[in-house]
């Protein structure tokens, strides 16, 4: 199977958080699958550090890439038809952040799972998002 972390979760696997549900634990240690990380996620962490709104202590930015290849994450561009595509997905529940709202249309584009803490993402499921925490 394959499944996208979202920005946090990726974080916390790098951080060995203990913020990671028992779940997401399970699935990013386990071989059998492909855990992938968007080019949007790493995006969100550079302009949030940059705004101010994100506060990294225990690793330094430029190490993301790194501890990505070293946990067997492999790391997915954004395609321009997806980022395109992207605004035909409903807003529900004031969800608004485009960081999250173009992770969660890559993985219903791709039919990938998102590994995520956000539990308004249970309202895109009739737009065929599959996730999991």
């Amino acid at each position: 199977m394959k499944f996208v972390l979202d920005t946090r979760t990726l974080l916390w696997s790098i951080g060995k958080s203990d913020a990671l549900s028992p779940v997401a634990k399970e699935i990013i240690k386990d071989g059998n699958h492909d855990i992938l990380i968007s080019a949007v996620s790493l995006w969100e962490i550079s302009v949030k550090l940059r705004l101010g709104t994100l506060v990294m202590s225990s690793f330094e930015i430029k190490d993301i890439p790194y501890y990505c290849k070293e946990l067997g994450f492999t790391l997915i561009p954004l395609d321009p038809l997806e980022a395109l595509e992207s605004a035909s997905l409903p807003s529900k529940a004031m969800h608004r952040d485009p960081f999250e709202r173009m992770v969660l249309y890559q993985c219903i584009r791709n039919k990938y799972t998102l590994v995520s803490p956000n539990s308004t993402l249970r309202l895109y499921k009739e737009e065929g998002l599959k996730y999991i925490w």
